[in-house]
């Protein structure tokens, strides 16, 4: 099968480098998927069969104030990747994110329910997931959140970087969801390519967690590994630390339809950190 994968050089895009090595991979300094002229180009020299999309703006807050450039690369790139897969007669797989959702909701959010984004960053992306569906017929969205990995700036190279130097961390608690691996999020990805069933899933890690938890796991390893001796850590509501976008409290996503549609399931993200050296 003939991959083109956009936004190479993210975490996503780096793992999903390393799993299909014969693929065509393009980093956002080889194409810029805001350009429909160049996406065009390059998905007509590839012939692709199936297209990944790992390209996103994904800076959160920094959005608020770049709003142009976020919507360029969330909305219009997708956009128009998704008027060349469609001229190319090819699969695109784009990732999507949890904050569509305004994070009302007791329960995780399941593909159905309405959304709601409350910053630039997830308006930019639900508006890149509605072109993506309104210009290409064979597409599947993969909202996935909380992304870590080996490659990039992530919560897990945070912690364990803050560690170093830090005695004292002040964590939000009361914001809720998934932490999912980059590797995980490709191979997911691979999977669905090779069983085409289009439309919108959700996919992220297990157990459900807060920011506050998810660092009590990081330190409990780093600790047990040698790594670094665990700060003190203090639990802080949303409001004690302001941001400059507002981020959902819950986040959870509900997996019930990826996994009837193409038996993946959950993976398990307290598994990645019995080696956090690969995250140093």
């Amino acid at each position: 099968m003939n991959f083109l994968i956009t936004g190479a050089g993210g975490q996503v895009g780096q793992e999903l480098q390393r799993l299909l090595p014969q693929a065509n991979a393009l980093t956002h300094s080889q194409l810029d998927i805001g350009d429909i002229s160049a996406v065009r180009n390059a998905v007509q020299a590839f012939k692709p069969h199936a297209i990944i999309n790992a390209a996103a703006y994904t800076a959160v807050d920094k959005a608020e104030e770049e709003v142009e450039k976020a919507y360029l690369i969330n909305h219009i790139g997708a956009k128009n990747l998704a008027i060349a897969s469609e001229e190319q007669n090819a699969i695109l797989l784009h990732i999507s994110t949890d904050y569509v959702f305004d994070g009302k909701k007791t329960e995780p959010y399941s593909e159905t329910d309405a959304s709601n984004p409350q910053s630039v960053y997830g308006k930019s992306k639900l508006l890149g997931e509605e072109a993506v569906l309104q210009h290409c017929e064979k597409a599947m969205i993969l909202r996935t959140a909380w992304v870590f990995g080996r490659y990039g700036k992530n919560f897990v190279k945070t912690m364990l970087s803050l560690g170093k130097t830090r005695r004292h961390l002040r964590i939000v608690a009361d914001q809720f969801g998934s932490p999912t691996e980059a590797q995980d999020i490709a191979n997911a990805l691979i999977c669905m390519a090779k069983n085409p069933q289009f439309g919108i899933y959700h996919y992220s890690g297990m157990p459900y967690v807060s920011w506050f938890e998810f660092a009590q796991k990081i330190f409990q390893a780093a600790h047990k590994q040698g790594i670094l001796h665990a700060p003190q850590l203090e639990a802080i509501s949303s409001e004690e630390y302001p941001t400059q976008a507002c981020r959902p409290k819950n986040s959870r996503l509900n997996l019930n339809k990826i996994n009837n549609a193409f038996g993946i399931e959950a993976c398990d993200w307290q598994q990645h950190l019995q080696d956090l050296r690969k995250y140093l």
